[in-house]
């Protein structure tokens, strides 16, 4: 079943003055956008500074330039806000799904069907592409559903940040919503108002045959999308620089061996495109268009250019058993929807042995499968949960070592944990220290190892420390403990006592 996304931009314009602008505007300071047409100026947008001290979308510039003095003005540029929506479906289509358009002048829609896995789960993947945004100085709400209409009606209709509506349960989230949500003009919505219809669920209840007679096919068919019983389907967003093939059939196909036969022919015709360009595919949608006007998606991410028509048609097949071809495929579409520039490398020669392992094949079949795949590279760093990173599996070496002066546990926790402990300050190891409910003695101990804070990050790092032991229990476990302080001056740290890493 589709799940769409639908994300609005409430103060897209003034967001986009902020980040783009002329001249830094202060943050404190109210922003609104002007309009204008003829003698007539009024507010088109304004940003949450200014809707707090009571300016309004519609009101006419003069009062709002009366109603608060130190009020910053733009005027309206249409192009360049439908420029930077443009730039964020571009954005989202290389992120985040293969099926990504704009939505209307304040939003972009997509589906994401088969992609949220990839993200930690459809509440993670708009909780993470909400805080993207925001990152980016965009203040954005997102709502996922069955229905691109309810998406988008819950969207712009809600308060919350992010809202997902389970699956199947489109109805129930909006029923009560009022009947301005269904993208009808706005004198059908105030004559639907003029009869008493002020909810979707009054106006579903209403008789089909006297309100199309009198309203025409409009409002049963958004009514229709909005619950799902008509597809409504996303038209991809494109552009010239997006490298792109396709089949077209005459007679509907299902079979996967035939799916297969044409996904390589796809395949051979898309890396004969990028090689006329000089590029190489890092990743690539294929977009299965059924008779039943729906569409299913593949995607094939690389770790490197590539242009290997056996690799990525090994990709892409390798998962023809999750196409669901319903009553039949009409259309098979094949973009590269991340190319960069790719060089031919001459090959050594057989003279001189020399064997390279490229282990980027490896990367690409398990990271198409959903895993999340790094290593670990060390950071010139003495503060531990500071001094490795992670890191794509297939980047360059950074050039730093690991530091060899004192052991390091095979297992770092991710944050240390408290412990209790019986000790001599200043300077002994812990006697007996209980973690996780479990009381340990200690049979031998080495340190202390001193860490000190790094000051040019955090004031409050200049004067702490760390001293670091290496314990172990009666059993022979081995534990890499510490004291916040130097068990002498309390500006130096707290003197509580932490679990820091386990020996293998």
């Amino acid at each position: 079943m589709p799940r769409v996304v639908s994300v609005y931009f409430p103060y897209l314009s003034t967001d986009r003055i902020r980040r783009h602008g002329e001249g830094a505007v202060p943050a404190e300071k109210p922003l609104v956008v002007i309009s204008r047409a003829g003698s007539k100026r009024w507010v088109s947008a304004a940003d949450a500074a200014a809707r707090k001290v009571g300016l309004r979308v519609g009101m006419s510039a003069s009062k709002a330039q009366a109603a608060f003095a130190d009020l910053v003005l733009t005027d309206a540029d249409p192009v360049a806000d439908a420029a930077a929506l443009e730039r964020l479906a571009l954005w989202a289509l290389r992120q985040y799904s293969p099926v990504v358009a704009v939505d209307g002048s304040d939003g972009i829609v997509m589906d994401t069907e088969g992609a949220d896995h990839l993200r930690g789960g459809e509440t993670m993947l708009i909780s993470g592409l909400v805080n993207m945004l925001r990152a980016r100085g965009l203040t954005a709400r997102a709502a996922v559903s069955d229905t691109w209409g309810t998406s988008h009606a819950i969207a712009r209709l809600t308060s919350a940040e992010t809202t997902v509506v389970p699956i199947g349960e489109v109805q129930k989230a909006v029923v009560d919503l009022p009947i301005h949500c269904l993208r009808l003009p706005a004198d059908m919505i105030q004559s639907l108002r003029v009869l008493g219809v002020e909810t979707v669920g009054e106006l579903s209840a209403m008789p089909r045959a006297p309100l199309t007679l009198r309203f025409g096919p409009e409002p049963a068919r958004r009514l229709d999308q909005l619950f799902g019983r008509v597809a409504e389907p996303i038209e991809p967003i494109r552009t010239p620089e997006l490298v792109e093939v396709f089949r077209n059939f005459q007679e509907p196909i299902g079979a996967a061996e035939t799916i297969e036969k044409y996904v390589r022919r796809l395949v051979a015709q898309l890396t004969s495109e990028l090689e006329k360009r000089g590029l190489g595919v890092r990743r690539s949608d294929l977009v299965i268009h059924r008779v039943d006007n729906t569409r299913q998606c593949l995607r094939a991410g690389l770790a490197k250019p590539v242009r290997d028509p056996a690799r990525l048609s090994k990709l892409l097949c390798d998962r023809i058993e999750k196409i669901d071809p319903g009553f039949g495929i009409e259309k098979l579409v094949l973009v590269a929807i991340m190319a960069e520039p790719l060089e031919e490398k001459q090959t050594a020669s057989s003279l001189i042995e020399e064997e390279v392992v490229d282990i980027t094949p490896l990367v690409d079949i398990l990271g198409n499968r959903g895993q999340r795949l790094y290593r670990m590279t060390p950071v010139a760093s003495d503060v531990p949960e500071r001094s490795v990173i992670r890191i794509a599996p297939t980047a360059l070496e950074t050039g730093a070592d690991w530091a060899s002066k004192w052991p390091r546990p095979s297992r770092l926790l991710p944050y240390p944990e408290r412990i209790e402990v019986v000790a001599l300050l200043p300077d002994q190891p812990p006697a007996v220290f209980t973690w996780r409910g479990k009381r340990r003695r200690v049979k031998r101990a080495d340190g202390p190892e001193r860490v000190f804070g790094e000051w040019w990050r955090r004031p409050q790092e200049s004067q702490a420390v760390r001293d670091y032991f290496v314990v172990e229990d009666e059993t022979g476990e081995r534990y890499w403990v510490y004291r916040a302080g130097d068990g002498v001056d309390a500006e130096t740290g707290s003197h509580l006592w932490f679990v820091h890493g386990v020996f293998g």
